[in-house]
């Protein structure tokens, strides 16, 4: 009976050892694991550790070398109005100083200087020297379409700075291809006026319409639309003063007003105290989506002309110079709209303009002003009246980049005239050819090449007919290029 009691528990013991041993081995297994993974993740932990000490150590660096540069401008900035201030001091103890003896910033000597190159080869059917707008008063501007034969067109010279931070100026002198200087703009503008408005003084072209602001390197084509040469004379520029205000909203609205001396055409200079011209213009626009933009306006120019004369002939071919005294009154109405893909211009784009013109002009009207006055005879000064209109219409197209293409029509209506001479009977209609009835027209074509925005070269016929029965085929070849620094042309 001992024995057996023995051999069970022997046996129980066997029986349980497997069991006790596999136990072991799966507990030593799992310590290992986490042996393992503890291991990993405070190697990790280290790496972690060492990477955000690296990066405080940068953060720390960059910020002395922040603070490091911000007291080394300090100390540049104090030196510089130190310099500044000897400076002033000996401008005033040399008495070159400017007003008050402040000193000048260093940005007035250094102003954005640019050139502008034109230059041209024009065929033409008929001689420039017999261009005349029929039906139109003679303006004196540059209305003809130049000379035959390769020529230099007129070049520009471009100063603009900032002269403070509360006014920019700005000089642009006309070279003559035949030589001489013009001034065809020198003006201050203010910056930062406050509330929208903005205001410009000295020689500038009038912002009325849309093409008269531009200079003529920046127009789509060689030359002025016919309107604009039948009644301003090529551009309406004037020695003046401009406020304009532009109102603070999503939509573009401007309205603006000028007082100018009465330079030119159709004004005359009249040695008068005041202003000789006056004109006032509003606009609207904005984007229509993405690819789409418009504006347009409408402009009133005022003015008044004393003794304005031009030659002419009377009913015999002989020459004689006639003379419009009295009140001239301009409407002017544009459209533009552009286009360009997604608002990007670059590769595609297309741009469509147009401007209507109307001017009433009444006043007297003298008739060969230069006969000696013991010949005249009564009757030789009358009545004028006139109702004269005239628009365009373009379209330019850049198909790909660097190239575009465009076609214009140019119409005007000579109108509604009465001559109080005639009517009288003192004198005939023949004895004012510039004054007989006629609608003046041409068209254009013109395919141009700009291979940067610094350079362009253009292509363009024209079928002129503002002579009466005659056409004139006009091919021109132009250049135009940009040397310097030059400002962004307006919209």
């Amino acid at each position: 009976m001992q024995r057996k009691i023995m051999a069970l528990a022997l046996a129980a013991c066997f029986v349980q050892a497997p069991a006790y041993a596999q136990s072991a081995a799966d507990l030593a297994e799992i310590r290992q694991q986490l042996d393992a993974m503890k291991r990993n993740y405070e190697s990790r932990i280290e790496a972690l550790e060492k990477r955000l000490a690296e990066a405080e150590a940068r953060a720390g660096s960059a910020q002395q070398q922040a603070a490091q540069a911000g007291r080394e401008a300090q100390v540049a900035l104090k030196e510089a109005r130190q310099a500044e201030a000897r400076q002033a001091a000996t401008q005033v103890a040399q008495g070159t100083g400017g007003a008050a003896g402040r000193p000048q910033s260093a940005n007035a000597f250094n102003p954005e200087m640019s050139l502008i190159l034109q230059g041209r080869a024009a065929r033409l059917s008929q001689d420039p020297a017999t261009y005349a707008i029929g039906g139109f008063l003679p303006s004196g501007g540059e209305v003809d379409p130049g000379k035959r034969g390769l020529s230099l067109a007129e070049s520009e010279i471009v100063l603009s700075a900032n002269v403070d931070p509360n006014v920019n100026a700005t000089f642009i002198a006309a070279l003559a291809p035949e030589g001489g200087v013009n001034v065809e703009n020198a003006y201050f503008q203010t910056l930062g006026l406050g509330n929208g408005f903005t205001l410009k003084g000295g020689r500038f072209f009038s912002k009325i319409g849309y093409q008269n602001e531009q200079h003529s390197h920046a127009w789509d084509f060689v030359d002025a639309p016919l309107a604009y040469r039948a009644f301003f004379g090529g551009q309406l520029a004037d020695d003046g003063v401009q406020l304009r205000w532009v109102a603070p909203t999503d939509l573009l609205v401007e309205l603006g007003a000028e007082a100018g001396r009465g330079l030119n055409f159709p004004a005359n200079d009249r040695n008068k105290n005041g202003a000789g011209l006056a004109t006032l213009f509003a606009r609207v626009g904005g984007d229509l989506g993405a690819s789409h933009s418009w504006r347009t306006g409408l402009s009133y120019v005022r003015t008044r002309a004393d003794n304005r004369s031009w030659d002419d002939a009377d009913s015999t071919g002989a020459a004689v110079t006639n003379a419009f005294t009295g009140r001239s009154r301009t409407w002017v109405a544009d459209l533009v709209w552009k286009w360009a893909p997604e608002g990007n211009p670059t590769a595609q784009n297309f741009k469509f303009q147009t401007e209507y013109f109307r001017r009433s002009e009444d006043g007297t009207l003298a008739f060969d002003t230069a006969t000696p006055p013991a010949t005249l005879t009564p009757g030789l000064t009358g009545d004028y009246a006139s109702r004269q209109s005239g628009w365009y219409a373009q379209g330019v197209y850049q198909f790909m980049p660097h190239w575009r293409a465009g076609v214009r029509v140019d119409r005007l209506s000579s109108g509604r005239v009465s001559i109080g001479q005639v009517a009288s009977g003192a004198l005939t209609a023949a004895d004012f050819p510039a004054l007989a009835a006629y609608r003046p027209g041409a068209g254009s074509a013109m395919l141009d090449w700009s291979p940067s925005e610094f350079s362009r070269f253009r292509l363009q016929f024209t079928r002129d007919r503002s002579r009466p029965g005659v056409t004139d085929n006009q091919l021109f070849l132009q250049y135009i290029l940009s040397l310097g620094a030059h400002g962004a042309h307006s919209w």
